[in-house]
Formats: C-alpha cells, sequence, structure tokens
C-alpha cells in the first residue's frame, strides 16, 4: 500500500477491518468480490481472464 493512501485511510473514520469486509463482497450477478469492479461498476474479471456475465452492476449477494 502506498503512503499516501495508507494515510488517507488512517485519517479517514473507516477502519482497515470495515474496508476489507467491503470488498469481500461478493456480487449477485457474477460472482466476484466487489474489488474486481473497477469504478465504473463494471466486474474486470479475475486473474487476467474477463468476466462473462456481462455484469456492470455491483449487486452484494447481502441484499
Amino acid at each position: 500500500m502506498t503512503k499516501q493512501i495508507e494515510e488517507k485511510i488512517n485519517n479517514s473514520e473507516i477502519q482497515l477491518a470495515d474496508l476489507i469486509s467491503h470488498f469481500r463482497e461478493k456480487c449477485k450477478t457474477c460472482g466476484h468480490h466487489r474489488i474486481m469492479h473497477n469504478e465504473l461498476a463494471k466486474c474486470e474479471g479475475v486473474m487476467n481472464k474477463p468476466c462473462m456475465s456481462g455484469c456492470d452492476k455491483f449487486e452484494s449477494e447481502d441484499d
């Protein structure tokens, strides 16, 4: 983690454990973790393999 990002996390009210659990949520559409979705909510797949689900919106499996 870069110092700049680490500093932003430390200066926020977000606990690292909360951040980790946020990105561990899975998408109901494609089954990949939230971390695999880009800033446009499109799934970029895992391990250099594109997501073939057509997922373009993250929906938590907890919803």
